[in-house]
């Protein structure tokens, strides 16, 4: 199979991403150049793996777990805290622009907003990122805008 013929799938409800003569196809867009397939690519298999992460963190290790039972245990733990930074980090950006502020104003409007409603700072993030593409997700009257 020649590889302008080959075919991945982005995520189940993304659709293909092929390449073809003129660039890359995405379901029924069309791609200019590897770079955008590839970023949307990254984003709709990030959106695929967002209900893993909507999960609670892991909790501690259980008392006589073995050796490996504690290593995945921490492996998991990083995992879950990596993807936290990373939304919280979006939020930051999404409430930076929409506001025209600095990163750092932006980070302390957000732990403001959750401190003062007892939110961690990762779930409040998370709907400020969703706000970003749905005009239905409701944020406290400090972020928004």
């Amino acid at each position: 199979m020649r590889s302008q013929d080959m075919a991945v799938a982005a995520s189940a409800d993304a659709g293909v991403v092929r390449r073809t003569p003129r660039g890359w196809r995405v379901g029924g867009q069309e791609m200019p150049d590897l770079v955008s397939a590839m970023v949307l690519a990254d984003l709709l298999s990030g959106e695929a793996d967002a209900e893993r992460f909507r999960t609670r963190a892991p909790g501690r290790v259980p008392e006589g777990a073995s050796e490996v039972e504690r290593l995945r245990h921490t492996v998991a733990q990083l995992e879950h805290a990596l993807h936290s930074r990373v939304v919280v980090e979006q939020a930051i950006g999404v409430l930076a622009e929409r506001h025209t502020m600095t990163p750092r104003e932006a980070f302390e409007r957000l732990r403001s907003s959750a401190r003062s409603r007892g939110l961690k700072v990762a779930h409040l993030a998370r709907d400020v990122v969703e706000s970003s593409t749905s005009p239905l997700t409701s944020l406290p009257e400090e972020l928004s805008g």
